[in-house]
């Protein structure tokens, strides 16, 4: 549906906003929309299916692939796990996919409103549904038209069912990446699962069954701000689905071209059939130029072509294109192409650099790790011998899925300090031994001493360190003793 403004009358003249008015897309077949369906196949493929691929973690961990594991402050993929501490590599996500769609929108404008953005694919499965029941766009203009009846009741019925059932088992599958998928569809299903987790299943259904089932172009019009945004990021070097004036002008009926051509003046190959038009998801007209609503998905090249094909004249009458070419075409001159310009290079560049820094910086993180805490009250204690002793309360990190026992140090102190981990009997020499359970943290209170005549200055740096006694990986942290 789409609702169109009417302005600059007098008040009074009639209302600011006209009716919506339903679109009614037209079925077409062509090498886009075997492409929107391949995308429409792999995606939702992936989405519906993956929280029960299965991966072998050890017997310490979850087996599920991809898992978001809230209770355990865990984020798995695959062999990857990210714990809450490593939040960034979520930030950087978040802009490499923000460049990538800088990238797309340099090269070939909203490509990824056409194909890849969650409304567009749904809002295709939603329409093949209703294809599927109600026919195409005839018959259901046809049938919308009619009044009221058992068999249209039916027809509407069955629809609006296979949509909330779709809808449903979007937000089901939405679930189910925060938990054990196999059990959580079986406690979906029998109610054992929790109230929160039925709201969300709820709001995810309401959200998908009304924006790509209901609203559907709608959202791509006038709740979405990438149509805004990526204007401001485009430029004429962009490919976006265009409308050959130059060889489609003037326009009209086969018959008049014809005619027009037998007598020898201009006849355009576009031979005003609206094709383009009734295949549009968004009701625009291509012929109009580029326009806000288009989502540059390409079905209208589909449908001209196929026309074309029928009449025998050349496709591409309409097809992706930049206005530098427009321009060039008005003045007789051949189109060129430059994808490779400052604006790709310099988005390219950045991709590189981030998606390789977050590579390095995940191939070379440590599995092991460990904070300090200073205690505050008191800051040191003034033994009876003329030593000195400084609590902290230090965490212990293993990110491993096995046992891992740990050697601590503090360096920075003359060799007659000592360490003592409260409620740890286990030591070498004068360094304690921490065991760590698989993927666990463990709190120790830990007590360092320096005995009486040490002449040391009334802040002193140290290091505290563990060392894996098996692999020997390493991790530090740095504090103070304090002696005044």
């Amino acid at each position: 549906m789409r609702a169109d403004t009417a302005g600059g009358g007098a008040a009074g003249d009639g209302p600011m906003y006209v009716a919506a008015k339903k679109i009614y897309p037209q079925a077409v077949q062509g090498r886009f929309r075997r492409i929107k369906w391949g995308v429409l196949a792999v995606t939702l493929g992936i989405y519906y299916f993956l929280p029960f691929v299965r991966w072998d973690r050890g017997a310490n961990a979850p087996n599920q692939a991809l898992l978001i594991d809230m209770e355990g402050r865990r984020a798995y993929f695959f062999s990857i796990e990210i714990w809450p501490q490593e939040v960034y590599y979520l930030t950087g996500l978040l802009i490499l996919a923000s460049l990538m769609l800088f990238l797309i929108n340099a090269v070939a404008g909203r490509i990824w409103c056409g194909y890849l953005c969650p409304q567009t694919v749904w809002t295709d499965l939603f329409m093949l549904i209703e294809r599927w029941i109600e026919g195409d766009r005839r018959e259901r203009m046809k049938l919308d038209q009619q009044p009221m009846s058992a068999h249209k009741l039916a027809k509407k019925g069955i629809k609006h069912v296979l949509w909330l059932a779709i809808a449903m088992w979007t937000g089901g599958a939405w679930i189910l990446y925060f938990g054990d998928a196999p059990t959580m569809v079986v406690n979906l299903f029998t109610g054992q699962a929790s109230l929160l987790t039925y709201v969300f299943v709820a709001i995810l259904t309401f959200t998908t069954y009304s924006l790509a089932g209901m609203m559907r172009e709608q959202v791509c019009i006038y709740m979405c701000p990438w149509p805004r945004i990526q204007a401001a990021l485009t430029d004429e070097w962009a490919l976006n689905v265009t409308y050959k004036t130059d060889r489609g002008e003037p326009r009209g009926s086969l018959k008049e071209m014809q005619k027009r051509a037998q007598q020898g003046l201009p006849a355009g190959d576009c031979i005003d059939c609206y094709q383009c038009l009734h295949a549009c998801p968004t009701g625009v007209d291509i012929r109009d130029g580029l326009q806000l609503d288009c989502i540059q998905c390409g079905l209208c090249i589909d449908a001209c072509d196929t026309v074309m094909q029928k009449i025998g004249r050349p496709t591409g009458l309409i097809g992706y294109d930049t206005d530098m070419n427009l321009a060039r075409r008005a003045e007789g001159k051949p189109p060129i192409y430059k994808l490779i310009r400052a604006r790709t290079v310099l988005y390219a560049a950045i991709i590189v650099f981030v998606g390789s820094f977050m590579l390095y910086t995940l191939t070379s993180r440590s599995f092991a790790d460990i904070n300090v805490l200073h205690d505050r009250n008191p800051v040191f204690v003034k033994l009876s011998d003329g030593g000195v002793r400084n609590g902290y309360t230090v965490r212990f990190l293993n990110k491993r899925p096995i046992e891992r026992t740990f050697l601590l140090r503090v360096e920075g102190l003359p060799d007659t300090a000592r360490v003592e981990a409260v409620g740890n009997a286990e030591a070498v020499g004068s360094n304690p031994l921490i065991t760590v359970g698989p993927d666990r943290t463990r709190e120790v209170r830990v007590l360092v001493f320096t005995p009486g005549g040490e002449a040391l200055p009334a802040s002193t740096d140290v290091t505290f360190q563990i060392v894996d006694l098996k692999d020997g990986e390493r991790a530090t942290a740095s504090d103070k003793f304090m002696t005044e």
